[in-house]
């Protein structure tokens, strides 16, 4: 096959969410198929261009566009045909040079990677109509308001939650009607797409790990050590480090108050930068690897109550060897057992009480330490992972 993938974020092999997913997308599917990249990309960025680059056979990008101020989203809210979560990633630079490569290379199927990424595939002419377009949504964003605007109904982010509903519900689900395929990470994103729209297909691929370089051999975890990792340029991560460090931190350090926490990813803003405690809070920034993290944390912790898809973090934290305390919305879609394979809890009192068990309980400790292990090798390899891909994108060509 012939695969264009439009991604919203650029590729790389060790930064966490979207760029590991497309990365490996990319580095697997291109053992047999010509794969062509088009991707946004910042400044700071551009070193990691042959990282991806070896496994592509053309490769173009184009910059980022420019933030918009508030005058720009009140502006688009009233006057534009496309939502402010839409315009945000709209560039005429992009959707110039994607009609120009559809039109050119006879592309078997093109990928939108990221929902935003659909706009340029939606309605877009100059798609052959042999080409297949597939969207692959990563979180299914009318979805991801509603949870904002349940979960903190009195908030700033819930009144932009809800100004962004009103226009993207409709917009969105016209892009997916629009796809010959949608892909979701997980069986609750297909339920949830489907919830609006029945009609749609949609499948789900799921997310992997690298299980040979997220493994056990030079683990050497610090005493009553925590970790959590995410982007905090998202704001389910941003609202999870929050709630953990305010509402059950506190908790925990009444039962162990040695406990340590390592809050490791980019873009902290200066709330979490000020969670920073010497010897006790470590925020690192962006890092190059996340793998010595997991190498020196004993556990880890995903307390997600917004958002959705497929939290990868987790799949790397369990393929090292790190027992998982997770709220249900974490550990969405991973195909594991509650107290075997990592531990579930929605209430804050609940979900320390599990920290410290894990922390004083050595049997605990090992058995979710070695079920997880194993649950990774035997589910979640990206071998497997892109195999179902592979497997997804040729049956929808002989069609």
């Amino acid at each position: 096959m012939k695969i264009l993938f439009i991604p919203k974020v650029f590729p790389h092999s060790r930064i966490v969410g979207g760029p590991i997913i497309i990365y490996n997308r990319i580095k697997h599917l291109s053992a047999n198929h010509e794969i062509h990249l088009l991707a946004f990309i910042k400044e700071e960025q551009k070193q990691y261009i042959n990282t991806v680059g070896k496994f592509c056979k053309k490769l173009e990008y184009v910059p980022y566009p420019p933030k918009r101020g508030i005058a720009g989203n009140i502006f688009d809210f009233f006057f534009s045909s496309r939502p402010n979560y839409m315009i945000q990633e709209y560039s005429k630079k992009m959707e110039q040079k994607v009609s120009e490569m559809v039109s050119k290379e006879n592309y078997d199927v093109v990928i939108s990677e990221f929902t935003m990424m659909a706009q340029y595939l939606y309605k877009n002419k100059f798609i052959p109509k042999t080409t297949k377009k597939v969207m692959s949504v990563h979180e299914c964003y009318t979805v991801a308001r509603l949870k904002i605007m349940k979960k903190k109904p009195l908030s700033w982010d819930a009144v932009k939650a809800f100004f962004y509903y009103i226009r993207l519900r409709p917009y969105e689900f016209k892009m997916y009607a629009d796809a010959d395929l949608v892909l979701t990470l997980t069986p609750e994103g297909r339920e949830e797409i489907l919830h609006y729209k029945k009609d749609l297909p949609v499948k789900i691929v799921p997310h992997g790990v690298d299980i040979d370089y997220f493994d056990l051999k030079d683990r050497k975890p610090e005493r009553n050590s925590i970790m959590f990792l995410g982007n905090f340029g998202h704001l389910p991560n941003v609202d999870g480090i929050e709630y953990f460090y305010e509402e059950i931190l506190p908790m925990i350090r009444k039962e162990i108050p040695d406990v340590k926490l390592f809050i490791v990813g980019q873009n902290p803003n200066q709330k979490i930068m000020d969670f920073a405690e010497k010897g006790k809070v470590i925020v690192t920034g962006f890092v190059d690897s996340v793998k010595p993290y997991f190498d020196r944390s004993k556990i880890s912790v995903v307390p997600i109550r917004l958002g959705g898809g497929f939290r990868g973090k987790a799949l790397e934290a369990m393929s090292c060897g790190l027992p998982l305390v997770s709220t249900a919305l974490g550990a969405e879609g991973i195909q594991g057992k509650d107290g075997e394979h990592f531990l579930i809890a929605d209430k804050p009192e609940e979900f320390a009480a599990k920290v410290c068990q894990v922390l004083t309980d050595n049997n605990l400790y090992q058995k979710l330490s070695e079920n997880g292990r194993k649950l990774m090798e035997d589910k979640y390899s990206w071998q497997q992972g892109v195999k179902k891909l592979e497997s997804t994108l040729k049956e929808l060509i002989t069609e």
